[in-house]
């Protein structure tokens, strides 16, 4: 996927940035919108996350494995 090691990183670090950013909008819905409003964000967040492990980082770690955080599987 991305053969240079910096950019790897950068990206690296961009995607758990973000993972961790669209888990606290999930919170920031749980705590002022209805059950069913949060239904559908988490949903939808559940998406978003699963598509930037599975086409992104995934690819990134098996280039670079040492850039893989522990405990993500």
């Amino acid at each position: 996927m991305i053969k240079d090691p910096s950019i790897a990183r950068q990206i690296s670090d961009l995607m758990i940035e973000f993972g961790a950013r669209i888990d606290q909008s999930i919170v920031t819905v749980q705590d002022q919108c209805s059950p069913e409003e949060l239904k559908m964000y988490r949903l939808a967040a559940a998406k978003v996350l699963a598509e930037m492990l599975l086409e992104v980082m995934n690819p990134l770690y098996a280039e670079h494995p040492d850039l893989k955080p522990p405990g993500l599987e």
